[in-house]
């Protein structure tokens, strides 16, 4: 009988151990880092695509991606100064500090919040229009598929990101939207026009997301930039020190080439 009971109770023992998902601190450590916009990213292979967990359902994607981005992008200015634009915010350790580089420039910019953390950080969106710089809406919580996702769920997720968005500044005008990963189709762009939003891309991408230096950033930028272009930065989603460092150089440089501006 004792032999039974010891073989029982290290049987429960490995049990338990075998559900657990262990420590808080290892759960925290192996979450998603946070996806940074990208132009266009190659199509994910079936043994990249994640599993979604035990009994929760698949969300549906209806479309594939058009081969080429879709008509009634907004890409330029349409005059020769150029805009600035910011995704992915607000953060609370960058998005103050790149306010903070905008103002010392008197310069203002677009920038593109995520639901999510428009949610978290109300005061940073009220100060962002404080400030006169332009919101855009750029979805709930940064969905890289949303745009292949059934059209009714694109239009919740556009209305929860500017309820979001309202709940800090009342009457807040949201005259863009921005998918991210630039990963574009006709249905959202539909869905965002119908909402009262021109969709927003961009014509010059640094590749900021990509943590390169801050002075590469400021090279790309310099180079790519022409008259007009909407120029892609990223105030969150990870660590923003070099964006935040090639501020100042970047945004001296358009200015005295073309002028800075926001978009209209």
């Amino acid at each position: 009988m004792r032999l039974r009971a010891v073989l029982a109770t290290g049987l429960t023992l490995i049990l338990l151990g075998g559900c657990g998902d262990g420590p808080a601190t290892e759960r925290r450590a192996a979450g998603p880092d946070p996806v940074a916009s990208a132009p266009l990213p190659a199509e994910p292979t079936p043994s990249a695509t994640p599993r979604p967990t035990r009994g929760t359902p698949p969300r549906r994607l209806v479309r594939p991606l058009p081969p080429k981005l879709p008509a009634g992008l907004r890409r330029t200015t349409g005059a020769r100064t150029v805009a600035l634009t910011f995704d992915d915010g607000p953060d609370p350790t960058w998005t103050p500090k790149v306010l903070d580089r905008l103002r010392a420039a008197r310069v203002t910019a677009t920038f593109c919040v995520v639901g999510t953390q428009a949610r978290r950080h109300p005061e940073l969106v009220r100060r962002i229009v404080r400030e006169g710089h332009q919101l855009c809406n750029h979805s709930w919580n940064h969905d890289m598929q949303l745009a292949r996702r059934p059209v009714a769920e694109i239009r919740r997720d556009l209305l929860r990101t500017n309820a979001a968005i309202r709940a800090a500044v009342p009457g807040a005008k949201v005259p863009f939207y921005r998918q991210p990963g630039g990963r574009w189709t006709a249905e959202v762009v539909t869905v965002a026009k119908q909402l009262g939003m021109r969709s927003l891309h961009w014509h010059v991408d640094p590749q900021d997301w990509g943590k390169p230096t801050a002075a590469t950033i400021a090279k790309r930028v310099r180079a790519a930039a022409r008259p007009g272009s909407v120029v892609l930065l990223h105030d969150g989603g990870g660590d923003r020190a070099a964006t935040l460092a090639a501020c100042p150089r970047l945004i001296a440089d358009l200015k005295r080439r073309y002028g800075i501006a926001r978009l209209r």
